[in-house]
């Protein structure tokens, strides 16, 4: 059995901010992916070469779930799928209204 996609969606915004979210469900759990999911939650700044990463949750192998605020990453304590969007949507929100 193969992963399976359970959301992917993109969002281009004037001055060239990104918003993507991609879930993948794992065909079994793993010490890496104890949830049985795969994710990248990203919102950032199109740019130069790679752009500018403003807020992105991740689970990549060999480092777990963690997020990265600017420059600065940390542990994330996973919980549900539904409190991982919830919580990057308040990042960014958060972020998005300091830059007002």
């Amino acid at each position: 059995m193969a992963a399976r996609q359970i959301l992917r969606d993109r969002k281009l915004f004037t001055g060239g901010l990104i918003i993507e979210r991609v879930v993948w469900a794992l065909p079994e759990r793993s010490p890496d992916f104890p949830h049985g999911l795969k994710y990248r939650l990203y919102c950032g700044r199109r740019g130069q070469g790679s752009g500018e990463c403003l807020v992105r949750y991740d689970n990549e192998r060999g480092k777990g779930d963690h997020v990265h605020r600017g420059d600065h990453e940390e542990p994330y304590r996973f919980i549900s799928l539904p409190r991982l969007l919830a919580d990057f949507s308040a990042d960014v929100a958060a972020f998005l209204e300091g830059q007002s």
